[in-house]
């Protein structure tokens, strides 16, 4: 970790654009920033970033898909109980659980969210009918459902994804009203607490959280029921989102893009990529710790955009061209690393992410590592999707 004018940057190489960001999001309101090893460009405030505010919340700090973040469970199931039926196993999940931008679930899920008093806020009101829908679809980009083995053979279930379009249109709106510009390089859009519209957005806030929660519970149950196991551990959280937290012996507002929550002795599931590990991993105390505001990595981070990684869509042929990974290197990688892939493409392929093990390194001080998770299955939303999310 090393100190950039102030704010504490962990990781390898650096991304100065990165930094750009997060300094700008400090000049706005910021009073303390940290900035985790899995960092890249979002849109305002960088993936990776953490931000704290006085009495204050940035809906471009918490980003378009509200209360993102892991869930893992491991299951009372040895890995050789299911080694020859992956390729079935993988078949179910992509058969019971919808992948994909814009989807309704197959089926029709009850919970007690709907009930919350949030949704009688004038704006979240008209998308209750789409949410009540939507709930337990995965969506698409870096989102997943994927089977691991630990180091003791374990199996696991962990999943990623977020509030899907009910949390878009919350965080569209709220940018909206406070005058969010569009683009990567732009201002971070601030609002006080005790203001109707802070305290609006932080209401709206909540309850996306409670969606993206609810939402992941739904779909690891559904995996857990099609292996017939039954859960013995489970470690769940946010990564796009705000707390109010003490720090430095006071209240602040700490908005977290990108970033799992890490205080001494919490648990978090930090993912790699579709072909390499994943990992269970617990906060410890330590000045570092302290300087990154109790804040760890959410994933590998990419070390280059889906763009770049897919080329330009060739409106005649409907193909990418030019593109730096192909479909058949990402396959070859999955394969030579035994993991049975349902969906996924090129941007989302191993070769467009850093390797986990050695980002963690850089959180040596900050958390220590619990367990290892190897894919066996991943399961994600085909090639042919386009995810609209800015981060």
């Amino acid at each position: 970790m090393k100190y950039i004018e102030g704010i504490p940057v962990w990781g390898h190489p650096v991304d100065s654009d990165a930094v750009s960001q997060i300094q700008e999001c400090q000049r706005h309101g910021g009073v303390k920033s940290a900035l985790m090893a899995d960092h890249h460009v979002g849109y305002s405030m960088p993936i990776g970033g953490v931000v704290a505010y006085q009495n204050a919340v940035s809906p471009s700090g918490v980003g378009y898909d509200i209360g993102c973040g892991n869930k893992a469970v491991r299951l009372d199931l040895k890995y050789e109980a299911i080694a020859g039926s992956i390729k079935k196993i993988m078949d179910d999940i992509v058969g019971q659980i919808s992948f994909g931008m814009g989807l309704s679930n197959n089926f029709r899920v009850e919970h007690e969210l709907f009930d919350d008093v949030a949704w009688k806020l004038p704006m979240v009101k008209p998308l209750k009918q789409k949410a009540q829908a939507q709930l337990g679809t995965v969506g698409g980009g870096n989102h997943y459902v994927d089977l691991f083995r630990d180091e003791n053979d374990n199996v696991w279930i962990g999943v990623h994804f977020g509030s899907r379009g009910l949390g878009h249109k919350i965080a569209t709106h709220f940018l909206e009203v406070g005058g969010g510009k569009e683009g990567m390089f732009v201002p971070p859009t601030v609002f006080q607490l005790g203001t109707p519209v802070g305290d609006d957005y932080l209401e709206a806030m909540r309850l996306g959280g409670l969606y993206a929660y609810a939402g992941r519970d739904w779909v690891t149950e559904q995996v857990r029921r099609i292996l017939g196991a039954k859960v013995v551990d489970e470690v769940h959280n946010h990564h796009n989102y705000a707390w109010k937290e003490e720090h430095f012996g006071e209240t602040l507002v700490v908005v977290r893009k990108g970033a799992t929550p890490a205080f001494p002795g919490q648990r978090g599931f930090v993912g790699g990529s579709m072909g390499d590990i994943s990992v269970i991993l617990e906060g410890v105390d330590s000045e570092e710790s302290r300087a990154g505001l109790y804040s760890t990595v959410h994933g590998a981070g990419r070390v280059m955009s889906r763009r770049k990684a897919i080329g330009k869509w060739n409106k005649l042929t409907r193909e990418y061209e030019g593109g730096a990974v192909s479909m058949k290197s990402m396959l070859r990688w999955v394969s030579e690393r035994g993991v049975e892939l349902r969906g996924g493409g090129p941007d989302e392929s191993p070769h467009v992410y850093k390797r986990l093990p050695e980002v963690l390194e850089h959180h040596g001080q900050t958390v220590k590592i619990l367990h290892t998770l190897t894919p066996v299955g991943v399961a994600m939303a085909g090639s042919d999707v386009f995810d609209p999310y800015k981060d």
